[in-house]
């Protein structure tokens, strides 16, 4: 009876481990494998986090850089599709640079020749994009690994402790960042910063989204509506003049929804010229509102469409006008000039030198908030 026994306990133990051999080691529903995103990285361990609702939508981080690596989503006929750009491992977002689906820090977009004056002090910031310090510099915080503070079935909060002359931005801030996927398919993200000197500070997401699914399509067929009746025009060097100019009767007009394709080659006009297409800064009217949609993009092909809602005062539309071919992500597939759109909610580019627009200062005590929801729905018509 017990060697009965022993024999079909062995023979149980021998089928669970085949069973669990055979089964494929990915547990994201995207395809990318948590193993793929364990790395180290000046002492400290990277990892991948998958938050998921009851409706099936998935969205996995990573905590380098705070980054979101796939958002899976319905199509109009309730096949999951990812909706945006990356890479299935952490040595590729470690040696690739790269900004795809990146927590910004400190500051979001460009500061003018890298240099802003703050209580009477200049700051000279590292040049890496010409002449101008864009996305907080060379080693920004998408370049560094976020602590994870959290995290449940469908949140995580990440915090990055910024040191004093961290690129050399003034103060040690203390940055959180949360990711939350809620019941009715949309990813909020709410940013929070301290900082115990005085400091500027502007955060984002830099998500490329292509929302048909399928990164080797171009976005020009996806439809755009951007809430917003005026823009920051930019030089030649993609820093904003200081001008607030209408978009009507300009390829710049997003106010009925319109393809993107239609006017982002208008090169006789000069905003475009100089962007290479979009890459500037909407002044939104939605006015801090979380409740009025800032923009909205829809792909035709795939019937998913995409709200954005934030209490910020603008978002800046970037076409993937520098993707050139040279980047190979997910699923083996090279991205190219316009595969996907960034859609940034944040304060204006260059504001620490324009001090008539909303200030990005942030003081000892006071504490900075900032709310971006990107929520996905279908169109079946």
């Amino acid at each position: 009876m017990k060697r009965i026994l022993v024999t079909g306990c062995v023979t149980l133990v021998c089928m669970f481990i085949f069973c669990a051999c055979s089964q494929t080691p990915s547990s994201s529903v995207s395809g990318l494998y948590p193993n793929d995103f364990k790395a180290e990285k000046d002492g400290q361990q990277t990892g991948l986090y998958i938050l998921k609702n009851s409706l099936g939508m998935e969205v996995c981080i990573t905590n380098f850089g705070g980054r979101v690596v796939s958002i899976m989503v319905p199509d109009r006929e309730d096949k999951l599709r990812d909706v945006v750009l990356g890479f299935s491992n952490a040595t590729d977002y470690m040696e690739i640079p790269s900004d795809f689906g990146a927590s910004i820090g400190r500051y979001a977009n460009r500061i003018g020749q890298g240099l802003f004056t703050l209580d009477s002090t200049d700051y000279q910031l590292p040049k890496n994009n010409f002449g101008h310090c864009l996305h907080g510099g060379p080693k920004g915080w998408q370049y560094k690994i976020y602590e994870v503070e959290k995290v449940s079935d469908n949140s995580i909060t990440l915090v990055r402790n910024s040191p004093d002359g961290d690129e050399s931005f003034p103060g040690n801030v203390t940055a959180k960042v949360t990711f939350t996927v809620t019941t009715d398919n949309a990813l909020e993200i709410a940013y929070q910063a301290t900082t115990d000197k005085p400091t500027v500070i502007n955060m984002t997401n830099h998500s490329y989204f292509n929302l048909s699914g399928d990164a080797a399509n171009s976005i020009l067929d996806h439809v755009l509506y951007v809430n917003a009746q005026y823009f920051t025009p930019v030089g030649r060097t993609l820093i904003p003049t200081g001008e607030i100019v209408p978009v009507a009767g300009t390829p710049m007009d997003f106010t009925i929804p319109k393809v993107i394709g239609k006017d982002i080659d208008s090169t006789g006009y000069e905003q475009i010229r100089f962007g290479n297409g979009y890459d500037h800064n909407w002044i939104l009217d939605t006015k801090g509102d979380m409740g009025a949609v800032a923009a909205t993009l829809f792909s035709p092909e795939s019937g998913i469409k995409l709200d954005v809602y934030t209490d910020e005062p603008g978002i800046q539309v970037y076409s993937g006008n520098f993707l050139d071919g040279k980047v190979t992500g997910k699923n083996g597939i090279v991205y190219q000039k316009r595969a996907a759109i960034c859609l940034e909610t944040q304060h204006y580019p260059d504001s620490p030198n324009k001090p008539e627009w909303p200030t990005t200062v942030l003081r000892p005590g006071e504490t900075y908030t900032s709310h971006c929801t990107y929520k996905f729905s279908t169109i079946t018509d």
